[in-house]
Formats: C-alpha cells, structure tokens, sequence
C-alpha cells in the first residue's frame, strides 16, 4: 500500500523571527510523500523573505483575514489526501508526519488524529490559569493544532470557520464541528510538536473571551440546524 501524500499548511502572520525553524522542521521530516504550502496572511515584516529560502516551499499571499481563512486557503491549494497543520511559531518533531499518516492509515475509521506537544514559554512567565492534560499531565493539554485530518472530513465540515471573533480558537471549533460530525478523533501518545508561548500568540489573549467565543459559534449552528 503506497503511503498516502500529506500536505502541511502553515499559516502566518509577521512570523519573520520564528517561521524559518518551523519550516526547517517541516523540511526535516522523516516522511515521503509530502508538500508544504505557506500561506503569507498579509504580513508586513520580513515573513515572505524567510520562506522563499525554502525552494519546496509553496508560498501563497492573501490580504489579511485571519488565521481560519488562512489555513482554508492552504488547504485549498495543498494537494495532500491528508492535513497536517503548524503555527509558524511551532516545530515540529521529525516523525510527526510519518507517526500521523500511519496511524490513519492503519484506522481507516479515524478522521482525525492529534498528538501531544512540549510547551516552551520564551520571554514570559507561565500564565496561571494555564492547566495540564488530565490523561498526560501535559502542560497546556492536547493542543489541537496538532491535527492531521482526513482533507474529505476537512470539507464535509466546511473547514475552518473564517469568522474573526474566533481567532486563536478556530482549531478548537473545527475539533466540535469534527466530533459533532462522527468524525473519529484520536490521541497518539507521542509529542509531535515543540510549542513556543512569547507572549504574543494568540491563545495566550483573553482565553476566556475565545473559548466563549468558540462556544457562541456552536450553539449558533446548533439553533441554525434546529430551525
């Protein structure tokens, strides 16, 4: 059986400091077949220069909309039957592409598939309502940007909601809409991301007020179905 193409999309916003080590962990993935596709989200610092040292790269501007349009805009352009995903601040493990693709591709039940992360904090203090994973005990739980995702149970949910009010908790909404959907969704046991907190991601703003919002966008479908 010939191992299924992956595509990484990366969306990024002002990622000039952080976006060549993320890209060069995509590079250094233990995996064949496989394409990653940046999506420059309307950048005004040097995020473009970074990713055209990377020749395999596929690089792609868009005006700025925000990081769930983004990501849908690399899916769209990707050619992968499997979707990984990576924040531009983020790296990833060399065996994250090849531990993903083959768990799906042993489950053909399963849709999605994420994995654990080490969290590193650059510059700033642990933010206190930040909590472990109850299963793992990892600081800052399963981060769902870890996914990768069968692209047909990508599309049947519509792919990322674009809706601004969502930003730094669009990964957590697709996650409900997956399971909402009876898309399988599992956890490997492997870390497949280096995770760095500078104070500028956007999960480290307002965390409540996102999570309220993802929530919002939930019951908001939910009423729409019913009615």
């Amino acid at each position: 059986m010939s191992a299924p193409h992956v595509s990484v999309v990366v969306a990024a916003y002002n990622g000039e400091a952080t976006i060549r080590a993320a890209l060069a962990s995509l590079v250094a993935q233990d995996y064949e077949p496989f394409d990653i596709v940046v999506v420059d989200d309307g950048s005004t610092d040097g995020t473009a220069d970074v990713v055209r040292e990377f020749d395999t790269v596929d690089y792609v501007r868009q005006e700025n909309s925000g990081p769930g349009a983004a990501r849908n805009a690399g899916a769209a352009r990707a050619r992968g039957t499997l979707l990984a995903f990576l924040d531009a601040d983020d790296e990833a493990v060399p065996r994250k592409l090849s531990l993903q693709a083959d768990y799906l591709q042993r489950n053909p039940a399963v849709g999605c598939v994420v994995g654990r992360q080490e969290v590193e904090f650059v510059g700033i203090e642990q933010p206190a309502w930040l909590q472990r994973d109850a299963v793992f005990g990892d600081l800052a739980g399963i981060g769902f940007t870890t996914a990768m995702i069968r692209r047909e149970s990508f599309e049947a949910v519509g792919g990322f909601d674009p809706d601004r009010r969502l930003q730094g908790s669009e990964d957590r909404d697709l996650m409900v809409r997956l399971r909402a959907a009876g898309v399988g969704i599992e956890v490997l046991p492997e870390v497949v991301i280096r995770r760095r907190f500078t104070g500028s991601n956007l999960t480290l703003r307002q965390p409540s007020s996102m999570l309220l919002a993802s929530l919002k966008s939930k019951l908001d479908r939910e009423r729409e179905g019913a009615a």
